[in-house]
């Protein structure tokens, strides 16, 4: 009987590597931005917390299912930035997963409110998880809008 995947952040240079490939993969290959563009220096700052759903823990090579990042950007709020799941994952409630670690990790940290530049197309997907649309945001890559979305923890 195998486990359910669990989510938790990366822990091992494999592990690092196929959690990059999936944000590459899904966030920035399919607008023809180049390889490192899924890499921002916040990757590396103290305090900013990585969640990683891999397929199968006891691969040797590891396969990123979901994955996301919460970066500390005050004393009480955070934001969750680089969600993405496996398109062949897609549907079976991982993202919702990796949220729901985020957001406990937020709180454990002592954040009180969580913030998200949701893609146009994620913005239902947020307000399931409670999630309140501010107003529009940016367009990434010129082509892609995006809403600043909040939530009280």
């Amino acid at each position: 009987m195998t486990s359910a995947p669990i989510v938790r952040p990366p822990r091992t240079p494999a592990e690092w590597a196929a959690y990059y490939h999936l944000r590459y993969a899904v966030l920035r290959q399919p607008w023809q931005q180049p390889p490192g563009s899924e890499r921002v220096p916040a990757d590396d700052e103290p305090g900013t917390m990585h969640a990683l759903l891999l397929a199968d823990e006891a691969a040797e090579t590891p396969v990123a299912l979901a994955v996301g990042m919460l970066q500390p950007t005050g004393p009480a709020q955070g934001q969750i930035r680089f969600m993405a799941v496996a398109p062949e994952a897609a549907g079976r409630g991982l993202g919702r997963e990796v949220v729901a670690y985020l957001e406990a990790q937020a709180r454990t940290a002592g954040l009180t409110e969580v913030v998200l530049h949701s893609r146009e197309a994620a913005v239902g997907f947020y307000e399931r998880l409670g999630y309140a649309v501010m107003e529009p945001s940016h367009l990434l890559f010129g082509l892609i809008p995006h809403f600043l979305m909040q939530k009280h923890l």
